[in-house]
């Protein structure tokens, strides 16, 4: 880096995210002296305070603030009037203060409301407007496209089939035909029975129509179309999570946010200003639009003045999410001094910040402490002591379970499901409304588990397993299921409801004449349970169960629980803000000496691997390396394995039942497990947070993807989103090319980069196809490299990989890539106004078990050219166009085999400069991410059309987007 004199820091507020914020803050403090920084963001208010910490560190720093927007920015409110049955569209501010108008309509809705009758409509005269009013009214007032914000992913679904279901249709014949061209273009790499599990048909009709959802459980093909449709002016109206606020490019005229709370997994959150800000940053197109516009709907649990402070507070202040990490503190052993490390923690943004917030949190603390202390006084119970009763009442449910589980075997369980048929009725008291369901799915899973699908009498579809059932399900009586059977369809599911209701069966609480105890299986002896139905409850006999006020001794017994907990958490985070940085790093030093990855202020080997795995698990990852955990498994399984680290269960639902491709990867998950159990102690009793449990959850997806199954199968078995999985497979990527680096054994390293290999499929990419929008106009920078050929560029790569430099961008002035590229001889043209930026993808060769790079082609032969293997990135070779289909960034490598008699090869030669190849069965072409290329005997080997040696075991594949070229 030298002559390094500027770095931008762009979105400088990421530096409070958990994950990479911290590298934020290593490269302000790192940098060295003589280079300035420029640090970027539209959402930051503390910025003084933001530039005084910089100038700490640093020296002489300037706080450079704009309040003005590029795009005037109109605040609106969008109130619905039952009587007239009309929109109101209202300003939310008028000369500077909130709008009277808006203020006088939610009192008038809030008096009606308060004095409404019991029983009937409410009297109201307001409402939430529909989607449909939305979107017509924005079309009406010439304020689209717009992104309508709605906290949920099956929202933003629903709202998109809701649109349709009223006619809604914002595009041209014309517009119809590029949004389909775009579409087929985006997603031509996924399979016919891939479309049709992702509902592609569905969903084009929506694009087609102008209306889009936009959130993480989309495919990046589907996702990648929204946006080139949006961009476009193509897509009208997209309704979208939050997700799409953050880092991509898709601004609107308008934003419309549906409610100002959302969801968090535990409770519902007001916006804050920093979130409602980067939200309405999307409205207003810079040199399009003169006024963007930022729409919140009337809601009657949302006060306008609460709308209006939303709207007018800008406070969004910087927070930083530096703590020292396992593998941060070995890099800082390898790196550094003990006084140097301690200094350089102690001159982070976090502890700049740490003592401001302890007086906030001291406050917070007292406030918790009081309710806490009212809470416990309302629990207080006179007849006896409420928290036992609450210990009994949790062990007597964990008992029960427990009981029932252990009387009846999981045997008996399967049996019994795998007796069931659709149609068969099953008692379930208390588990569904009315206590029953109509069985209309049973299907095996892997590993012989049995899963029941069933409807119950509010039309709730619900899917069963073995782990739901304490005892084997008994089936009540049948029922005639409607034709045709279609247990997807929503007309299937009302008339099964219905046929449920109507259906003359015995209670839901008894079981059938005949079947005397819970569960029966045809055949069986039953169990004798009488002594544990005679037995007397210690519940029911405790002194409280009497209180006529347990119920509400209960509910505060329970929020003094959470409060204490809330205590806690505060009592900790001001233990942590009130000691230094520094001593959280000797902490976790201690953790490391303990485990035998420090030996004073050295790293042992282990030491030396943990700093070269950057996850959040990291030093759980390094220890189940160490301990051999992922040795002796084929690539599947240890792509499946390895998903436990990388994999976390959203959502407040129960967690579902792992499956295992094998009893050895079950056993080795135990010990992972136990390997966690046993972290997670040591860092409690150091003090340090807890390192994130593993999960099992997508160990059948991993290992399925990794065995090559379709993408429409793996989510058609597991239940997960398209965007889910594509998500989680890319985290799971990351991590398997990282233990295909840092795996001591060489074996292990070998699988997990195969391992990632077969992961890698062109469905997971978000790359371009050839002949569509590509690169951007940009001038090769100051340190770029020139090259004359490909040979060059490989060099060029070779020393920065050896050296552990970043790719250095690169000016193509000759070779195959350059003209693949359209390029030239012409060196000037590099930094003139025509000079283009393309991303491209490289390509990585094991050589006999040596890594090579090359940017455009892999070579090898016999000497007379009649055994050839070619994986092609470019489209040229000299003078012959052997890759006539290859684009450098498709994420995909051109591979050809061939093996020709010497008159074949005449006539293939013959052609092979214009690239119109001779069909032979002896040539096999593919295109794939990566390829194992294997020959019967030894060929010469050519990586960019220099010579590299010879090798008869080749394996070849792509780093997508990993380089900048420019022509």
């Amino acid at each position: 880096l030298s002559g390094l004199r500027y770095v931008v820091l762009d979105e400088v507020h990421y530096l409070q995210n958990p994950y990479r914020g911290a590298v934020w803050e290593e490269v302000i403090i790192h940098a060295l002296p003589d280079v300035d920084l420029v640090c970027l963001s539209a959402t930051v208010s503390n910025a003084e305070e933001f530039a005084d910490w910089i100038e700490t560190v640093r020296g002489a720093t300037a706080a450079v603030i704009e309040e003005r927007r590029p795009v005037e920015l109109r605040n609106l409110y969008l109130v619905g009037e039952r009587h007239s049955e009309r929109l109101h569209l209202l300003p939310t501010f008028v000369d500077g203060r909130p709008n009277g108008e808006a203020a006088a309509l939610d009192s008038q809705a809030a008096r009606q409301s308060h004095h409404r009758p019991s029983r009937g409509r409410p009297r109201s005269s307001t409402y939430t407007p529909r989607r449909t009013e939305v979107v017509e009214r924005l079309q009406e007032e010439d304020m689209l496209p717009a992104i309508v914000f709605v906290f949920s992913r099956m929202g933003c679904d629903e709202a998109v089939r809701q649109c349709l279901r009223d006619g809604v249709r914002l595009t041209t014949p014309e517009e119809r035909r590029d949004i389909r061209a775009i579409a087929e273009a985006k997603v031509e790499s996924l399979t016919d029975e891939d479309l049709r599990v992702l509902g592609y048909g569905a969903w084009l009709d929506g694009l087609e129509a102008g209306l889009a959802a936009h959130h993480a459980g989309l495919v990046p093909p589907f996702k990648e179309a929204v946006e080139a449709c949006f961009a476009a002016a193509l897509v009208k109206v997209v309704f979208a999570t939050e997700t799409l606020s953050l880092g991509i490019n898709m601004p609107a005229r308008s934003v419309v946010i549906e409610k100002l709370t959302k969801f968090t997994g535990e409770r519902h959150e007001f916006l804050t200003p920093g979130e409602y800000t980067q939200l309405t940053g999307r409205a207003g197109r810079r040199g399009i639009d003169e006024v963007g516009y930022a729409i919140v709907l009337w809601s009657p649990f949302v006060p306008f003045d609460q709308v209006a402070g939303l709207a007018s507070t800008r406070s969004y202040a910087l927070t930083s999410s530096f703590r020292p990490t396992y593998n941060m503190a070995a890099n800082l052993v390898h790196r550094y001094r003990p006084d140097q490390a301690h200094h350089l923690l102690n001159l982070s943004f976090a502890q700049y910040r740490a003592d401001a917030d302890v007086v906030r949190l001291e406050a917070q603390l007292e406030r918790t402490t009081q309710l806490l202390a009212a809470a416990r006084a309302r629990a207080a119970c006179d007849r006896g002591d409420i928290h036992e009763y609450l210990e009994l009442q949790r062990h007597a449910q964990g008992g029960e379970r427990a009981a029932i589980r252990s009387a009846w075997s999981k045997d008996k369980v399967h049996q019994a499901l795998e007796r069931l048929r659709p149609g068969d009725v099953l008692s379930l008291p208390g588990a569904v409304a009315g206590g029953r369901l109509a069985v209309i799915t049973t299907s095996r899973r892997r590993g012989g588990e049995v899963r029941v699908g069933g409807v119950s009498v509010d039309t709730r579809k619900i899917t069963l397993h073995e782990r739901d059932f304490g005892e084997p399900p008994r089936a009540v009586g049948r029922i005639e299921l409607p034709a045709p059977y279609e247990p997807s369809s929503q007309r299937f599911l009302r008339d099964t409801a219905a046929a449920l209701r109507g259906a003359r069966l015995p209670p839901a609480d008894r079981p059938p004449a005949g079947d005397p105890r819970p569960g029966a299986v045809d055949g069986e002896d039953g169990d004798d349970r009488g002594d544990a139905r005679t037995r007397p409850d210690p519940l029911s006999a405790h002194p409280v169960a009497s209180c006529p006020d347990l119920r509400e001794h209960l509910r505060a017994a329970a929020r003094a629980d959470r409060l204490s907990g809330d205590a806690r958490r505060l009592e900790t985070r001001i233990r942590g803000r009130s000691e230094s940085l520094a001593r959280q790093f000797d902490r976790v030093l201690r953790v490391l000496e303990a485990w035998g990855y420090v030996d004073g202020w050295r790293l042992t080997g282990a030491g030396e691997r943990l700093g070269r795995i950057y996850h959040e698990c990291d030093l759980l990852v390094a220890e189940g390396l160490e301990t051999g955990l992922l040795d002796g498994l084929d690539p599947a399984s240890v792509a499946a394995l390895a998903s436990v680290f990388t994999f976390e269960a959203r959502g407040p639902g129960p967690a579902t039942t792992p499956w295992f491709p094998s009893q050895r990867v079950r056993e080795r998950w135990a010990r992972i497990e136990r390997l966690s159990h046993q972290l997670n102690a040591a860092e409690e009793e150091g003090g340090l947070p807890a390192t994130r449990p593993p999960d099992p959850g997508f160990v059948a997806a991993a290992y399925a993807w990794a065995a090559g199954e379709d993408l429409g199968e793996v989510i058609a078995e597991e239940e997960i989103s398209g965007g889910d999985f594509v998500r989680n497979v890319k985290q799971l990527l990351d991590l398997l090319r990282q233990l295909g680096d840092v795996a001591p054994d060489p074996a292990t390293a070998a699988a997990a980069r195969t391992a990632a290999d077969r992961l890698w499929r062109w469905s997971l990419a978000m790359t371009v196809a050839k002949g569509k929008a590509w690169g951007w106009s940009s001038p090769l920078p100051a340190e770029g490299v020139v090259v004359a050929d490909d040979a060059a560029a490989r060099r060029v790569l070779e020393a920065a990989r050896l050296e552990g430099r970043p790719w250095p961008v690169l000016g193509l002035v000759g070779g195959d890539l350059c003209r693949t590229l359209g390029g030239g001889a012409d060196a000037g043209r590099l930094w003139s106004p025509a000079a283009m930026t393309f991303p491209v993808d490289l390509g990585e060769a094991l050589v006999d078990g040596r890594l090579h790079l090359f940017v455009a082609h892999l070579v090898a032969h016999d000497r007379l050219w009649t055994k050839v293997v070619a994986a092609m990135n470019a489209q040229w070779r000299g003078r012959w166009n052997l890759g006539p289909r290859a684009h450098p960034n498709d994420g995909l490598l051109d591979v050809y085999e061939a093996r020709l008699r010497l008159g074949d090869l005449a006539k293939v030669r013959a052609r092979l400069h214009h690239g119109a190849h001779l069909p032979h069965p002896r040539i096999r072409e593919r295109r794939v991410p990566a390829a194992q290329l294997e020959a019967d005997r030894r060929l010469a080997v050519e990586l960019d059309g220099e010579r590299v040696g010879r090798a008869s075991n080749l394996s070849v594949r792509l780093v997508p987007d990993a380089l900048r070229v420019v022509v």
